[in-house]
């Protein structure tokens, strides 16, 4: 499971980075407030990011970065993560149905099943 520290950075607004670590190099970014968490796994609607679908046919391992300075950290006001995963795009099923109803303009979903997290400040 997420850590609540993660879980309290993740529901403050601030940017997400994620990176393709597995082939190609791609990145791209999103915002904190456009993820949906279920246990280990991060939902978020997806209008382009090709060049992260295209990178991760090869493999789909990725680092995603995300902080909120409203959570205190480890040295003081703000608090940071790495997370490594896995990502899949989904085109159809409850997931997307749900990214669809709440953002109109999403192409697909992107999963992110998460292997590991690490605060880093």
């Amino acid at each position: 499971m997420l850590s609540e520290k993660l879980r309290d950075v993740l529901s403050h607004e601030g940017v997400v980075t994620i990176i393709t670590t597995g082939g190609p190099l791609a990145v791209t970014n999103t915002w904190n407030s456009y993820l949906t968490i279920e246990g280990d796994t991060i939902y978020l609607p997806v209008a382009g990011m090709h060049s992260i679908q295209e990178a991760m046919k090869e493999d789909n391992s990725l680092l995603l970065t995300v902080g909120s300075k409203e959570v205190e950290g480890t040295v003081g006001p703000g608090a940071g993560f790495h997370i490594t995963g896995k990502g899949t795009f989904l085109d159809n099923g409850p997931h997307f149905d749900a990214k669809k109803a709440q953002f109109p303009w999403a192409t697909r979903v992107f999963q992110v099943d998460v292997v590991k997290e690490d605060q880093k400040i």
